[in-house]
């Protein structure tokens, strides 16, 4: 799924759409946090959807300041972005974190569109969002052994939690 959050005219409904992106991208890592078998994995993935529920908390009063609501959940964007992981969980471990590489390029790409035009009161919030969603993408990209695309960079190369199949 390509998104389009970070393409919206309106502040309101930019921030809007992100925490909606963020509610779908903790789900899926909660479904891929039951689904996985290594254990090293489970802990990161939880840790990063800790990270989009935080993110959720920190945009929420901002939206409520501009006049609007705040979404509840993901919609749609939940059901595309939880369904790649139930379908990777079919074949293993790789292809759940493959599922969320995924997942995890679209908030990545969301999140740098939104520092560009966020309003200055979520400004900050907005950086650290993309400095946990760049962390997220290199630590995953990391385990399975490939680069991260140019333009992003890629900090985080920790082959010792990877089981040997994947190495």
């Amino acid at each position: 799924m390509v998104t389009s959050v970070g393409t919206e005219d309106d502040k309101l409904e930019m921030l809007q759409d992100l925490i909606k992106l963020d509610y779908a991208a903790a789900e899926a890592y909660e479904a891929a946090v039951e689904r996985l078998d290594n254990t090293i994995y489970k802990q990161q993935l939880a840790a990063f959807m800790r990270d989009h529920e935080r993110h959720i908390e920190e945009l929420a009063p901002i939206v409520r300041q501009m006049g609007g609501e705040v979404p509840d959940s993901g919609g749609a964007k939940e059901m595309l972005t939880e369904g790649k992981v139930v379908l990777g969980s079919l074949l293993g471990d790789e292809a759940i974190l493959k599922a969320m590489k995924t997942n995890e390029n679209d908030t990545n790409t969301a999140y740098e569109r939104v520092v560009e035009k966020a309003p200055p009161g979520a400004l900050a919030i907005v950086q650290r969002g993309l400095a946990d969603e760049r962390r997220h993408l290199e630590w995953i990209l990391a385990q399975l052994g490939e680069e991260a695309p140019a333009g992003r960079a890629r900090s985080v190369r920790d082959e010792s939690s990877r089981p040997p199949g994947m190495r």
